[in-house]
Order: structure tokens, then sequence, then C-alpha cells
């Protein structure tokens, strides 16, 4: 199934359980699997057909340098758990996804290391699309309603940036796999997920 059937696939299945409200909707997998460019076309399809999607990037969520690295933890529990503040974001985001009109919430900078807070106005018929790594972490889980996983193995994920995996192996065994590894070991999100997609076509 190449990614405009995926693309497809999921449309037709959402409309099909789409009620009055919102609906909020998860497109979890681990580091380039391809969650934003898959989150990208499945919200310009849904708007060609007259669903209004508000999307969400954690990415653009996380906390600044300080809080996560350099903590005295071990580098995948600063990745795992102090990338994002998870209890902020769970009572400022994730609870008030269903009945809230506009949030306020910071978005990162990479190049300046700081946030800048910007307001989102949803309406009652937005579909709110959240898309990003370690989605269906025990704190965040029982806010969606439906969820995606694009399962896709380490050495494709990897393979574009090799010579980058090289020189730093040391940082990414040590934070981001041993993350990765620990979320798949602790929360199941392929077991748990609504729908697992095979990126490896």
């Amino acid at each position: 199934m190449g990614l405009r059937d995926r693309i497809d696939f999921l449309c037709k299945t959402i409309l099909a359980i789409k009620t009055a409200g919102r609906l909020v909707l998860g497109i979890d997998g681990l580091s380039r699997s391809g969650k934003t460019t898959f989150a990208n076309q499945l919200s310009q399809t849904l708007r060609e057909q007259g669903i209004s999607v508000c999307v969400f990037h954690m990415d653009d969520h996380i906390v600044e340098r300080a809080k996560r690295y350099h903590t005295g933890n071990e580098e995948w529990f600063e990745y795992y758990y102090l990338q994002w503040d998870v209890e902020w974001l769970t009572h400022q985001l994730f609870r008030q996804l269903k009945a809230s009109h506009q949030l306020t919430l910071p978005f990162y900078d990479h190049e300046t290391d700081t946030h800048s807070k910007r307001t989102v106005y949803l309406s009652d018929s937005d579909m709110i699309m959240i898309e990003g790594v370690f989605l269906q972490r025990k704190e965040w889980r029982p806010f969606f309603d439906f969820v995606v996983y694009l399962d896709c193995p380490r050495e494709i994920r990897f393979a574009r940036e090799n010579d980058q995996v090289k020189q730093n192996i040391q940082k990414f065994i040590n934070r981001y796999w041993k993350a990765e590894d620990y979320y798949l070991e602790t929360e199941e999100p392929i077991k748990r997920a609504d729908v697992v997609f095979d990126m490896t076509s």
C-alpha cells in the first residue's frame, strides 16, 4: 500500500467514525518515520473533502535546551521525559482539545532556543490532528479518539542520515534509540494503535 492509498484509506475511516464535535487524531511513530509528511498530506486531503482540520506538531512545543540536556539524568531519560513538559501539555493542551475555542501555547524556535506564545483558534467542527513521537505515552493516550502508528525499522529511518549517525553514534544509541526502545517496551504503541501502517514500502 503506497502513501496515497494509505491516505485514502484513512480518510474513509475517519469520515466513517466522525460524529458531532471534534475528533482528536494522533499520528504516532518513531523519529524519521514520516509523521510530518503523512500528517500534512492527510490534512490537505481532508480539507479538500470539506473537513476543517487543525494540526499540532509536538516538536513545536519542546522545552529549551537547558531543561533537556546535561540535567544529570541519563540521556534517554532526558529525551523521553524532559524533551517536553509532559504535565503542562497534558493540562494546557490535551485536556483542552475537546472544549476550548482557543489555546495559547509556547512555540519553540530552534535557532534562538526560545519560545514565543501564539494563540490557536479552534472551531466546534474542527478535527484536531496531532503528530509526534511518543504520543501514546500513558499521560496522553486517553485524549485521542483514534491513533495511527507509522511503523518503520530503524535502519530505514536513519539511512538517509548515515554519516551523521556514524559521527554521533553514541548519542544516537544512548539518547534516541534507548528512549525509542523504552517506549516500545513500556507503552506497546503498535499494539494499542487503531491503525498501523508499514512504512517500508
